[in-house]
């Protein structure tokens, strides 16, 4: 269990930690921190503990409208917004040292103008828009200058550059222009999120998770792990993956997911983005026993 990771997200939750975080796990994915006491006991333990701090961003709470840097917005003034955004929360966390920062990518998530969307949650109408008024070239252009500045920006702040993918379209599954980015920029990594893949292809005729998981495994330096439930309707999201949640019964298929990234990938850090909270003490050692079976690298 060495890679895996528990999340803190909108404060640090104590009674969370001490239930899910074990011995021996890589580290903490911290996000939408609200107050600099949170941020400080989760540096304290960290550092008494031994393990990694990682930032799904932004770190801090109520900096921007937005939880996501729009650094591929078609306008020039709001990248350069969404930018100078990152370097200032950059500057703020040089202390606790993150060994990765994740962003979401592309934003805004460019949508594929054939889907229904209704079931997919936005924050606000400004991150997303359609590939119809967002054409290949300048996918490439934005994705090409993104990957370059957080390059950059990786080396002066020492830190590994993640980026989790959003919604995808077909500049993402039906061209090869992200893979020869990441091959041209290798310090550039992946975090794959089961249940946004799931999700995606339950609801977009066009897409196929497990292509696609097949296709980036071996680029990704992580891996959002939850399951949920579509049968007529969603439900349990950010359930943990247990093996009783079979693909059967309208769970996503986690265990073949994870097959896929044990055979490309398999040092790959799992970070749990579940509600443990929705199981009990029991259920979530067996979570844990599972996925570490299921990816014995880990």
């Amino acid at each position: 269990m060495k890679n895996f990771m528990i999340g803190q997200y909108g404060h640090f939750d104590r009674k969370k930690y001490e239930r899910d975080f074990r011995k021996g796990f890589y580290g903490i994915e911290a996000c939408l921190l609200p107050a600099e006491e949170d941020l400080r006991c989760l540096q304290r333990e960290a550092e008494a503990n031994g393990f990694q701090i990682g930032v799904h961003f932004p770190l801090r709470a109520g900096q921007a409208k937005l939880r996501d840097a729009l650094f591929m917005h078609p306008d020039e003034k709001v990248r350069a917004e969404a930018f100078a955004r990152i370097v200032d929360e950059l500057d703020y966390m040089r202390e606790i040292k993150p060994a990765y920062v994740l962003f979401h990518y592309p934003k805004p998530v460019i949508l594929d103008d054939r889907v229904d969307w209704q079931n997919w949650r936005f924050a606000d109408p400004s991150d997303y828009v359609f590939e119809s008024q967002y054409p290949l070239a300048a996918f490439l252009e934005r994705s090409e200058q993104l990957f370059a500045w957080l390059t950059e920006m990786g080396e002066k702040y020492a830190f590994v550059p993640v980026l989790e993918f959003d919604a995808l379209n077909r500049y993402v599954y039906e061209t090869d222009v992200l893979e020869v980015l990441l091959n041209k920029y290798p310090k550039i990594k992946l975090c794959l999120d089961t249940g946004r893949l799931f999700v995606q292809q339950k609801i977009d005729p066009y897409f196929d998770a497990k292509r696609v998981i097949q296709s980036y495994a071996k680029y990704a330096w992580s891996l959002h792990l939850w399951t949920m439930k579509a049968t007529d309707t969603f439900a349990y999201n950010h359930f943990p993956a247990l093996p009783e949640c079979t693909a059967e019964q309208g769970w996503a298929p986690i265990a073949d997911y994870l097959r896929i990234v044990r055979d490309e990938n398999p040092d790959v850090k799992i970070m749990f983005e579940h509600r443990s909270d929705l199981i009990d003490d029991e259920q979530l050692n067996i979570c844990y026993a599972w996925v570490n079976q299921l990816l014995p690298g880990s």
